[in-house]
């Protein structure tokens, strides 16, 4: 089932490159799968190819690996920079570094595997990941008056919350049926936001359609189909009226009864979406050509 949704995910992405959101739950996808897999065969003396120490690191790196993602994912799809610490230094640092020490170098050494041991600096750090993280929704939350995006955020926080469990089986030496399903609900749950998620926005698309089309909210000069492709939501055209008026961020927040903050992100997902890097530039793509 994985397989088949990153297989689909994938072609997905190849004709909608700009949604960069996607891409990181395809690498989410990606991590997913090799987890369960090494999980599912490793260790197992019938595979004489790999030696039984190297599948039990590989094993238990996927986890490790999957772990380590969720900061990063969570930085990067939903652009709470105050995670970026973490994700680029933090999850190397408390997260990697005891794999390679624990799991690695010594089990390579003397061939005794700690687990106990690898996994207390892990451990503890999960539970701070797990506050900062919260912490980073909770004020993400407070700046987002439509509350749509944090919600969200809250959704995935609860569904990957559970990964922080996987020290806590590793101490316990807890059966793989009952680790497999803990973790793998988290990811059920993420497909099923992720996918309403696409429904929603596809649902933004089409009264973006509407509204360029019927209503003419947008100035003449540009096209249509230029927003369509780039994927802009009914609230980014809007935005980029704004901009094409001239109007200052302050301008705009005031106007629609959002934050200054969330107008700023707005602008950086219609940057993202569209590779402009600045708002003359972002114009001249959105006009007729």
């Amino acid at each position: 089932m994985e397989a088949g949704m990153f297989i689909f995910q994938f072609f997905y992405y190849q004709f909608r490159p700009q949604d960069k959101s996607r891409l990181w739950y395809l690498l989410l996808l990606a991590l997913l799968l090799f987890y369960n897999i090494t999980g599912g065969l490793f260790p197992d003396d019938k595979i004489t190819l790999i030696s039984i120490p190297t599948q039990m690191m590989i094993a238990y790196g996927s986890g490790f690996l999957m772990a380590s993602y969720f900061p990063f994912y969570f930085y990067k799809a939903f652009d709470l920079k105050a995670l970026r610490w973490h994700a680029l230094y933090g999850v190397p640092f408390f997260l990697m570094a005891p794999y390679l020490l624990f799991f690695v170098i010594v089990y390579a050494i003397n061939g005794n595997l700690n687990i106990k041991l690898g996994v207390v600096i892990p451990f503890i750090y999960s539970l701070v990941l797990l506050w900062v993280i919260l912490k980073a929704i909770r004020n993400h939350y407070k700046e987002d008056k439509n509350h749509k995006n944090a919600i969200e955020e809250i959704a995935v926080y609860c569904a990957v919350s559970p990964w922080t469990a996987m020290t806590v089986f590793s101490w316990f030496q807890v059966s793989q049926l009952v680790e497999v399903l803990c973790t793998n609900f988290g990811f059920i749950t993420i497909t099923i936001i992720f996918i309403l998620k696409a429904i929603r926005n596809t649902r933004q698309e089409y009264e973006a359609f509407i509204a360029i089309k019927t209503n003419g909210n947008i100035q003449e000069g540009f096209s249509a189909e230029n927003f369509l492709t780039y994927g802009l939501t009914k609230r980014e055209i809007e935005i980029v009226g704004f901009i094409h008026r001239g109007s200052k961020n302050k301008v705009i927040a005031d106007s629609l009864n959002i934050s200054e903050g969330t107008v700023k992100k707005h602008i950086e997902n219609i940057f993202n979406k569209t590779g402009a890097t600045s708002r003359v530039e972002l114009l001249h793509k959105l006009y007729f050509k």
